[in-house]
């Protein structure tokens, strides 16, 4: 029986130890060891080096001694900023920052409930096929751990990733794909205030081009958005360079393509008509997926979620995750619900009952398969 007195312990333990993304290493020796004591096998592939991380991916085996195929539990170590120094609170049932960083529930929930599944399985003899849990570095803003995970390590063609902060009984089974947008652009300087004609403004092309995009809610399946814009010197200089960091992302690679495009179009007519120069760099970050809604991996939650109470539902997000790229490489993969609010802001919370419940689907989709 999932122990709610030490998940909420470990869980606090787990994001009072810092692991931004690229320095999780701390919490990377901390999880390793961890798992070695539950006397799973753990090996670290060499993911951090290529991306100049301090930890690597931590890819960990529970053998079983039940013959079915085996399935791997995914979650990433990192975390954002503000993410360090995180000081955990409980209140009426619910686990907050104090305030002043992030909480940490991304994606330490998810490892918290994994970790206790397993020692759940170990406690009470369950029957078990193998069990893969791998925990990734840097997730976020890139998902770059899952991208350099050595999947020769790797057995499992079904994969489970705790990783949505939908509702408890979500079953994410279509994501979609990313493009990256980088333009720079060149204009002329001048004196702004002698001879500002004998310039070309890189912020006029720049807000020309924008003008001139379709941003933000597409349809429903695409959306697209300029992220950062960088330029200018000082207020009396027509501004030479500006630098544009933007992205696209659709369910359907063939709306992706037509947005992307559609973009770096804008920018090349606003660079002509103005005489600017301009260069775009345009890069696929991950591929979109999409399971079946009654493949077998789909149904195994289903059932899971029935045998404890809860209601299981299919769903789409329009952000990535580990999941992208593990379909991507050849293990069928969903994201599941894990019931955690406001990711990536001050006011993230977890709620114990939630932090249970994750848990005890873990461990239902492991008896389960």
């Amino acid at each position: 029986m999932v122990n709610q007195e030490r998940i909420v312990k470990e869980f606090i333990e787990y994001v009072q130890i810092d692991s931004p993304t690229r320095k999780e290493g701390n919490f990377v020796k901390f999880i390793r060891k961890e798992l070695e004591d539950l006397g799973l096998e753990v090996v670290v592939d060499n993911a951090g080096e290529k991306i100049g991380s301090d930890g690597n991916n931590i890819i960990a085996t529970l053998k079983g001694d039940k013959d079915v195929e085996p399935i791997m539990l995914c979650c990433h170590m990192d975390t954002v900023s503000p993410g360090e120094g995180i000081k955990p609170i409980i209140k009426d049932g619910v686990i907050y920052s104090d305030g002043t960083t992030i909480l940490g529930g991304d994606n330490k929930a998810g490892i918290a409930a994994i970790v206790e599944a397993i020692r759940t399985i170990l406690e009470e003899n369950v029957s078990h096929g193998d069990i893969e849990v791998v925990f990734t570095i840097a997730e976020e803003g890139g998902l770059n751990g899952a991208k350099n995970l050595d999947y020769s390590k790797i057995k499992s063609k079904t994969a489970f990733v705790l990783d949505s902060s939908g509702d408890l009984g979500q079953i994410v089974i279509q994501g979609p794909a990313q493009d990256k947008i980088n333009a720079k652009i060149k204009g002329k300087p001048a004196h702004a205030g002698v001879c500002p004609e004998e310039g070309i403004s890189a912020i006029q092309v720049a807000a020309a081009a924008i003008n001139k995009m379709n941003l933000l809610r597409i349809d429903e399946d695409t959306t697209a958005n300029i992220g950062i814009i960088n330029g200018g010197k000082a207020t009396n200089i027509v501004c030479p360079e500006v630098e544009i960091k933007a992205e696209a992302r659709s369910l359907s690679n063939e709306k992706l393509d037509k947005q992307t495009a559609h973009m770096v179009e804008c920018f090349e007519k606003a660079a002509k008509e103005f005489g600017a120069e301009i260069e775009i760099e345009t890069s696929r970050a991950y591929g979109a997926f999409k399971i079946d809604e009654n493949d077998k991996i789909v149904n195994t939650v289903r059932k899971a979620c029935e045998n404890i109470g809860l209601k299981a539902f299919t769903d789409s997000t329009g952000g990535g995750s580990d999941t992208n790229i593990l379909n991507v490489n050849g293990i069928k993969c969903v994201n599941l619900g894990i019931g955690e609010k406001k990711a990536h802001t001050l006011e993230e919370h977890m709620s114990i009952k939630d932090l249970v419940g994750t848990s005890k689907l873990v461990l239902e989709i492991i008896k389960t398969v």
